[in-house]
């Protein structure tokens, strides 16, 4: 893991319940391509922001590559499931492209050992 990296794991920029639920909604987003495993999990969420006023949550996320065929759809898929989860919340998604996303962010060590002992 690189220092890049590491300061890009998931960070709580917000905690409490309002943070656990927007966890618990993203945690029900799959990418197509890697049914097994949720976008959270994989890695593809970088930082989740809860704002009170105005109410608002602002996600840092990337995608499993640049060429990811589901970009659209995993942007969908991730609001709804949080507009879903706190309808009360305005959503907005904030793509980072620099760094890619890697293995080393995934937050499940059997996931991760999965990729890497490939």
């Amino acid at each position: 893991t690189t220092q890049e990296e590491k300061s890009l794991l998931i960070k709580p920029i917000s905690k409490g319940a309002l943070y656990e639920s927007a966890v618990e909604a993203i945690k029900t987003v799959y990418d197509p391509e890697f049914p097994l495993i949720d976008i959270y999990t994989m890695g593809l969420i970088y930082a989740i922001d809860i704002q009170d006023n105005p109410k608002k949550i602002i996600i840092s996320m990337t995608f499993t590559s640049p060429q990811c065929p589901a970009i659209d759809l995993l942007q969908q898929m991730t609001i709804f499931a949080i507009k879903t989860k706190l309808p009360e919340h305005e959503v907005k998604l904030e793509i980072v492209r620099e760094p890619l996303r890697s293995p080393s962010l995934i937050q499940d060590e059997d996931f991760k050992k999965m990729f890497f002992d490939m």
